[in-house]
């Protein structure tokens, strides 16, 4: 069963769940905000907030475990539809970006699935989550700031992705506090040396 942020207020089609290996830690986080589905408005700056709230979720979990905050999810029709936070310290893995964990929590998926997609994330993603992105044809990325780390929005844009920024004050603060106390960390995940 599907759980909406404010029960009642949107209807939902409990076959409109997509099967993933990870839906959620909680509950699925459910929008339908196409027209001929909702009555009355929504708007997207609070459809925005309360996915990337699901993102800055992942990216707690992330740092509770020990790793980067850094928190994303993949929305398909108004459902989280997977969920993943940066895993290289955890799982002492050179790719497990938060982009690249969920869309591996997504599991196998025609590209066509990701074309319905939206990515939610809680920075800006580097040159390698871009490439993932590009390669399967996700059309719009959120997210939360790109002030700590500026990504490769400029291939994402060059590929028609659609880039909408939130600057996220509280994206902005738990990463800025964390690449804080550990540059050295932060700048291996990001691929750069400190001299």
């Amino acid at each position: 069963m599907s759980h909406a942020i404010f029960a009642g207020s949107l209807p939902t089609k409990e076959n409109s769940i997509v099967t993933t290996r990870r839906n959620s830690r909680t509950g699925s986080v459910s929008f339908i905000h196409r027209p001929s589905v909702v009555t009355g408005s929504i708007s997207h700056t609070y459809v925005h907030e309360a996915f990337m709230n699901e993102a800055l979720n992942e990216a707690r979990a992330s740092l509770a475990e020990g790793g980067i905050p850094i928190g994303c999810v993949l929305v398909r029709h108004g459902q989280v539809i997977a969920r993943g936070h940066n895993c290289r310290i955890q799982r002492n893995s050179a790719i497990l970006h938060a982009e690249m964990d969920c869309l591996e929590a997504a599991g196998r998926q025609p590209v066509s699935f990701y074309q319905d997609c939206t990515l939610y994330t809680t920075v800006s993603p580097c040159a390698m989550s871009a490439g993932a992105i590009r390669f399967y044809g996700i059309p719009r990325v959120v997210i939360g700031e790109n002030k700590t780390f500026h990504g490769d929005e400029v291939l994402l844009r060059a590929s028609n992705v659609r880039i909408d920024v939130l600057d996220s004050k509280e994206c902005h603060k738990i990463l800025a506090s964390y690449i804080k106390e550990n540059p050295i960390i932060w700048n291996e995940n990001i691929g750069h040396e400190i001299h």
